[in-house]
């Protein structure tokens, strides 16, 4: 137990530092704004986990401390200028709806962050989908101007991006504050599959899924570049990562991880293809929770006949094995 809890730990550091680097290149974009943003989220997410606990009779441990990073991953997907308020109503329901009524820390079903995205979709959708361009800094009280639309809308709406491939590169383009930062986010793919940090089956499964159908059915005349802006554009990787390939909601095999992210590349890309939504892959991801489950479900009854099985086996001081009905004949 104390082993799994060190490896807990160590991978939500890990999570933590990526998500820290994004949130500093969206402070060098956008200013202190998005800063403040993410230290509402934070606050108000460790405030809320810590009441509700309370109020379930749960005592709070540096564990639960794991909160910050669905704050930060919440608030990465806001742009840069969402109302606080909204974005503390949003926080609150990820820890006490998306995660602690549904069973807490150790029983997840859902990612908090995509769940509450998926209700600030529906409660302030028009906010949460108009960006100000990068670099245009606004003040931590200020009201915000001359917003626009995300890069994905207009790629999906239209089917062309007007951004070199050094600023998609980069993150010079209106979008979620850390879901822009491309060349980050391959990094920290790399980083967090190596370290084992993220389900490196759920990820790679997203990520085929989507290139293989944006090759198959281009969203526009060039299947290279339809490939590159579907994986770029609507925060496809940056859920492939932080949300899809959460160990704590995939699969824990590789094997069905993968179909599990390719499932969800697969119908995300189709409904951008065929209804233009921006960001399918978060709304999918919740969607597809029954999925997730499905195969856990399956690992635990492959679990239990292996445990079975094992336990049925009987060894003989000559190292010989013989099941236990073949032990009891012999008595």
């Amino acid at each position: 137990m104390l082993k799994k809890r060190r490896k807990e730990r160590l991978i939500w550091l890990d999570i933590m530092i990526t998500l820290l680097t994004l949130e500093l290149m969206s402070y060098f974009y956008y200013g202190v704004r998005s800063v403040v943003l993410a230290g509402v989220c934070v606050v108000t997410a460790v405030i809320a986990e810590l009441i509700s606990l309370r109020l379930m009779k749960r005592s709070f441990t540096a564990d639960d401390l794991t909160c910050t990073s669905d704050a930060l991953i919440i608030a990465l997907m806001f742009p840069a200028v969402m109302d606080y308020k909204a974005a503390a109503i949003v926080t609150v329901f990820a820890v006490v709806v998306a995660k602690n009524i549904f069973g807490g820390r150790l029983n997840m079903i859902f990612s908090p962050a995509a769940a509450a995205y998926i209700f600030a979709l529906t409660s302030w959708g028009r906010q949460l989908l108009q960006y100000t361009e990068p670099h245009i800094k606004t003040g931590v009280f200020e009201h915000p101007t001359g917003l626009v639309n995300s890069a994905s809308h207009i790629f999906n709406m239209t089917g062309s991006v007007e951004h070199t491939d050094f600023e998609l590169l980069l993150g010079n383009f209106s979008g979620p504050t850390g879901a822009v930062s491309i060349l980050l986010l391959i990094v920290a793919a790399f980083v967090l599959i190596f370290r084992r940090s993220i389900s490196a089956g759920a990820f790679i499964g997203t990520v085929f899924g989507t290139s293989f159908f944006a090759v198959v059915t281009p969203m526009v005349t060039s299947r290279a570049a339809s490939l590159k802006y579907s994986l770029i554009m609507n925060m496809v990787l940056f859920s492939a990562i932080y949300i899809v390939s959460d160990v704590r909601i995939a699969p824990k095999r590789n094997y069905y991880a993968f179909f599990y992210g390719l499932f969800i590349g697969v119908i995300s890309y189709v409904l951008v293809l065929t209804e233009a939504k921006e960001n399918a892959i978060v709304i999918v991801s919740v969607l597809f929770t029954p999925i997730a489950l499905g195969f856990k479900n399956l690992e635990k009854k492959i679990e239990n006949a292996y445990s079975e099985h094992l336990s049925e086996t009987v060894s003989e001081p000559d190292g010989s094995l013989i099941t236990g009905k073949a032990g009891d004949e012999h008595e």
